[in-house]
């Protein structure tokens, strides 16, 4: 087994986010909108798919708990917490629609929805997409290299240079860190505060 072969790979990947001045572009055009629609009241709204669901409820976490800072709570929240409203809406509309039905019951227009796919093709995080643009919600998209829908429709896209699906879902998180300090950091500049 050769272990340090999958380490290197990971750190090959990171190092290649250095030189991708879009995606560091779109990633401080993502910190602004953030840093800007929480100030103002608006939420935010994650979602994905698998391991994608599970990085969806650890950003979300940072920002409606802490990152570094001891500051007030923002208004953050992954879609797919609610377990019975996830099985409601898959067993009577199909599990394509579970997002976009949850996003239409919480969020208002000048809200952010902030979506995680690897593939970029996943039915239920297109209808989501969808939604959020019917609803005058940004979007923000998170994928892999692969061309997508996701690419025409999200206001702010993050591309991670990859088709393999365990590196990008790395990068993925690697950025939502990085997204979540420096969000962080523009709302509560002062430092740790709970007013």
């Amino acid at each position: 087994m050769d272990l340090k072969s999958s380490i290197q790979e990971s750190i090959n990947l990171k190092q290649l986010l250095l030189s991708q001045d879009t995606l560091m572009q779109n990633l401080q055009n993502i910190i602004e909108l953030l840093s800007l629609k929480l100030q103002v009241g608006n939420q935010v709204f994650l979602c994905g798919n698998g391991g994608s669901a599970a990085d969806s409820l650890h950003l979300a976490a940072e920002f409606s708990g802490r990152f570094y800072l001891n500051r007030k709570a923002l208004p953050v929240e992954a879609l797919n917490v609610n377990m019975a409203a996830i099985t409601a809406i898959s067993n009577d509309y199909g599990f394509e629609e579970v997002y976009a039905r949850m996003l239409e019951s919480k969020a208002k227009a000048g809200d952010v929805l902030w979506v995680l796919s690897t593939s970029g093709t996943s039915p239920n995080i297109i209808r989501a997409a969808h939604k959020a643009k019917e609803m005058g919600v940004e979007l923000i998209a998170f994928t892999g290299e692969k061309a997508s829908l996701l690419d025409e429709l999200a206001q702010f896209l993050v591309k991670i240079p990859s088709e393999t699906t365990p590196r990008i879902q790395e990068c993925h998180l690697l950025l939502g860190h990085i997204i979540c300090e420096w969000v962080e950091k523009k709302i509560f500049p002062n430092g740790n505060t709970t007013n």
